[in-house]
């Protein structure tokens, strides 16, 4: 695509509008693939268009109305294959009615928001849990397979083949693309929020590329959560799930330093802190506590990031509380992750031996072998315990499993780091 001013601001708004488009042409047509193959198109229309006439004022109405003017094109050449013109004219007279402030008003509205709805219907009970996260993920979160993948954990051959068959029995299934309501919706609500978790962690700490962080993603990761919040006021877990995103984005203007550079937790500069989005999170937790909820996973969760957010000064921050709250998260929602966070905790709270002997309890399981983190702990630890020269090769081994740019450049200079301290 050329680099011209106007192209880059179509690929800027392309980006930003681009699940919305997709909610909006999916809630019309009934069909995922569909939908990202007009979004495609609406796209091709603003390259067209838009360096003639300029950007319009409301460029996200602007490609939803092309998206949409295509799919009635499409609906009629179908309807007149198959006879169908009575169908087709009551499409017809649907579209007339949808002007640009109508569809950007049901944009807008919190309750019918399609984008919202797009993630309930890529979380619809007809498709695996599995499936649903990684749906969604594609749909709304806008990563790549490989970023899903990582995500997950799993291979990127195994996450093209679970979202295509996802598309088909989406389709299929002719799941409406719209927010559930009374009874059906509590049911659907659990796989909802791992996926937002998901859709936040991949814009807190990104897997792959060389930015750390992706802001707007945990920013819309925080936007539907907090519509949840306003739709079930009173289910702690979505207030667990809103208060662990607030608590944990409040960090992110502190977690890249000059050049993009990863900056640990302990090492932040705390004065840069969001302020407002850490009561927020606090506010929302303790309604989650209140409600009976403290024991939740992502309430769990949000108590461990309120720890840090309490703790004016790193040196300040309360390890064996953290230590504690991560021995009742792994009985509550046992993984091999949490026990590797877990071992971070005790290491601080009790010293790097325990957290030595919890690491390589852990060492041989399937879901990390490939996962950097885990070497990366194991290298703190040495490093701590004065192992200089293992916590060097452990730092090597994290850094050549590392996706994203930036976390290997942060390993590899701790790698060095070891050589220096050991001089």
């Amino acid at each position: 695509m050329a680099a011209d001013p106007t192209h880059r601001a179509i690929e800027a708004v392309f980006r930003i509008e681009r699940a919305r488009l997709i909610a909006g042409l999916a809630r019309m047509t009934r069909d995922v693939g569909r939908a990202e193959e007009l979004a495609q198109e609406a796209l091709l229309a603003a390259l067209t268009d838009w360096p003639r006439s300029g950007v319009p004022g409301r460029p996200g109405a602007w490609l939803m109305a092309a998206g949409k003017r295509r799919a009635i094109d499409g609906l009629r050449r179908a309807a007149m294959q198959e006879r169908k013109h009575a169908e087709i004219a009551r499409e017809r007279e649907d579209e007339r009615c949808l002007s640009i402030e109508m569809i950007e008003a049901g944009i807008d509205d919190d309750l019918g928001d399609e984008l919202l709805g797009l993630i309930f219907a890529a979380c619809h009970p007809v498709l695996t849990p599995e499936a649903r996260a990684a749906l969604t993920l594609r749909l709304v979160g806008g990563l790549s397979v490989e970023e899903i993948a990582r995500a997950f954990l799993s291979s990127e051959a195994a996450i093209a083949a679970r979202i295509t068959r996802a598309k088909k029995a989406i389709a299929k299934a002719r799941v409406a693309f719209e927010v559930p309501r009374g009874q059906a919706l509590a049911p659907r609500l659990a796989s909802v929020l791992e996926v937002l978790y998901l859709i936040f962690n991949e814009g807190y700490a990104a897997t792959s590329g060389h930015d750390l962080v992706r802001p707007p993603l945990c920013a819309e990761a925080q936007r539907l959560g907090r519509i949840l919040a306003g739709l079930m006021p009173a289910e702690p877990e979505v207030l667990g799930l809103l208060a662990l995103m607030e608590i944990q984005a409040s960090r992110l203007p502190a977690r890249v330093g000059a050049g993009g550079a990863l900056v640990p937790l302990p090492e932040q500069d705390r004065s840069r802190w969001d302020q407002l989005l850490i009561q927020r999170g606090l506010t929302a937790l303790a309604r989650a506590e209140a409600l009976g909820g403290g024991d939740g996973p992502y309430a769990l969760q949000a108590a461990l990031g309120a720890c840090h957010a309490r703790a004016r000064r790193a040196e300040n921050t309360d390890w064996r509380r953290i230590a504690a709250l991560y021995d009742r998260l792994g009985t509550v929602n046992p993984s091999p992750v949490v026990e590797l966070n877990r071992a971070v905790a005790h290491s601080m709270a009790f010293g790097p031996e325990a957290g030595l002997a919890l690491v390589d309890a852990i060492a041989d399981e399937a879901m990390l072998r490939s996962y950097a983190p885990l070497p990366a702990a194991r290298g703190d630890f040495l490093l701590r315990a004065g192992r200089n020269a293992e916590a060097k090769v452990a730092f090597e081994a994290a850094a050549a499993l590392a996706g994203n740019a930036r976390e290997r450049d942060f390993l590899l200079a701790r790698a060095a780091s070891c050589v220096k301290n050991r001089g």
